[in-house]
Parts: structure tokens; C-alpha cells; sequence
């Protein structure tokens, strides 16, 4: 397991982090830091938060958060318990999540993924959300977001829903 204290966790910056050497294994999730990123972040498009061994600039991991609404009758039944007056409900996106292949299966992703459910908590006190939504890029990232307890949209089993209240008792 990861001991966390070795990693910083910060919004992107272009001058102080390296994205150039990233490889997770996944080329879109690549290109995505090396050739996006910064512009989503100018563009008010998605938040990026770079992990970094603590003191060092090469990126070891990222992911992105953004605010978005889906329609409340894609969640499932028991999420739209006490929701049924609204047509639409605001939610936070984990939009991307990767780890440098050189750290695979050490946790850092599982660091990442804490680190944005407490963002998102603390988001939610001040800009309303009922949960975290993220698209797995595929299955084995689908059941590496099941571990933690999200669940698939009946319609769309790559989409997946965490619900605010876990969020917000997450370690």
C-alpha cells in the first residue's frame, strides 16, 4: 500500500509539474495531461490535480474533477428516493484518473480517488451535489471504482454513481 505522506496532491501547474513523461497505458489518458490539460483548466472546463512524489516535478498520477447534472430518473431507484421533484440533479465528474505506469498496483490510485472524495465533500457544502459520477475507461477501472462502493447507472454499466452521504464518510 502507498504511504501518502510521499505524494503531494495540487492543482496543475505548467511550470512546476512535468507531464511530458506520463505513460499510464492508456494513450487518450496521456495525451489528455501532456496536450489538454492546461487548457481545460483555462477554460474553466475541469479542475486537474497533479500527484507528485513529495518534493519532485514528474507527474506519477492526476485526475480531474468537474461539476455536471444528469437526468434523476438515470440514477438508480433508491437514489431518486427525496429527489422526485427535480427533473436534473447537479453532481461532481471524476472526469479522468491515472496513475504512472512505473506505480501501477502500489495505491496511488487509491490516494487519488480519496483525495477527490474529499474535494468533492467539500465542494458539496457550497455548490450542491447528490454524488460523484465517473465513466470508467473500461471494465477493469469499472470494478476498481465498484471496490469503493460505486455503482453502475441501470442503463450504462461503464457509468458509475457514488452518492454524497459515502462521499462524505469516506476515510
Amino acid at each position: 500500500m502507498t504511504d501518502q505522506s510521499l505524494f503531494e496532491i495540487a492543482p496543475l501547474d505548467r511550470d512546476r509539474h512535468d507531464r511530458a513523461a506520463f505513460v499510464c497505458g492508456k494513450e487518450v489518458l496521456d495525451r489528455y495531461l501532456q496536450q489538454q490539460a492546461s487548457q481545460d483548466v483555462k477554460r474553466l472546463a475541469a479542475a486537474v490535480f497533479i500527484a507528485t512524489r513529495r518534493g519532485e516535478s514528474p507527474v506519477v498520477g492526476y485526475y480531474t474533477l468537474s461539476q455536471a447534472s444528469v437526468q434523476l430518473d438515470a440514477l438508480s431507484p433508491p437514489q431518486q428516493k427525496r429527489r422526485a421533484r427535480f427533473g436534473e440533479v447537479s453532481i461532481t465528474l471524476l472526469g479522468r484518473l491515472a496513475v504512472h505506469a512505473e506505480v501501477h498496483g502500489s495505491g496511488l490510485g487509491t490516494v487519488l480517488l480519496g483525495d477527490a472524495c474529499r474535494r468533492a465533500a467539500a465542494i458539496a457544502d457550497e455548490v450542491a451535489a447528490v454524488g460523484m459520477l465517473v465513466d470508467a475507461i473500461d471494465d477493469d477501472a469499472g470494478r476498481f471504482y465498484e471496490k469503493f462502493g460505486f455503482t453502475a447507472f441501470p442503463e450504462s454499466p461503464r457509468r458509475l454513481f457514488l452518492p454524497m452521504k459515502t462521499i462524505q464518510n469516506y476515510p
